[in-house]
Formats: C-alpha cells, structure tokens, sequence
C-alpha cells in the first residue's frame, strides 16, 4: 500500500535551514509527489511537486529560491531542503502523492505531517 512518512521537523530560528525527508513506499515512478504546508489559519498551500506526467519539478513563488526538493530514488525518500527561513514558514508540512501523475490536483495520499516551527 501507498505509504509516506514525513521526518526533520523541529524548532529552528530565523534565518536557519532544516531538511525534511519523507520515506516513500508503494508509490509508482509515474505517481507525482510533492510538499505541502498548513498554518495555522491558513489553507494548505502546495510547496514543490515531482510531476509523473514528464518528470517537471515546480514550486510555489513563495518558498522558490529558499526551498529545494529532491528524490532520491534508491533511498525511496525525498527532501525538502529549507533555507533562509522565516517566521511565516512556521507550519505542519506534509508530502503527499498523486496516482494520476499530476501537481494540479489535491493529492490522494497523504503523510501524518511533521511540524516546523521558526521562532521569533
């Protein structure tokens, strides 16, 4: 079964960088996946999506420059390498995936979360 386990979150002070990694199972090279993030109050707003369709790698103009997502594919993980952060990154991020392949979809699956908090 589809299976995403998100892990690296924590307490960090502005300007510092975190990695979080989310282990991946059951989850087809043709499945996109990507970052998302929910703040309190906040919609969920999509970080950085793996397309399945033809591979594209997207972020959202409020993390890109700062945020870097990768796979690695032997590992069966992906990253999301934060730098720079700030207050307002303070959220519960999660990864998630898609069977049809797309980032332009709410996901179907998704991970338990892990918390980042920026403080001030």
């Amino acid at each position: 079964q589809v299976q995403l386990v998100e892990s690296g979150g924590g307490l960090v002070q502005p300007g510092g960088s975190l990695r979080l990694s989310c282990a991946v199972s059951g989850i087809p090279d043709y499945f996109a996946i990507g970052w998302f993030r929910q703040a309190p109050g906040k919609e969920r707003e999509g970080l950085s999506c793996i397309s399945g369709k033809d591979g594209g790698l997207y972020y959202a103009g409020s993390v890109k420059g700062r945020f870097t997502m990768s796979r690695d594919n032997a590992r069966n993980t992906v990253y999301l390498q934060m730098v720079n952060l700030k207050s307002e990154d303070t959220a519960v991020y999660y990864c998630a995936t898609d069977h049809r392949g797309t980032c332009t979809r709410e996901p179907d699956y998704w991970g338990q979360g892990t918390q980042v908090t920026v403080s001030s």
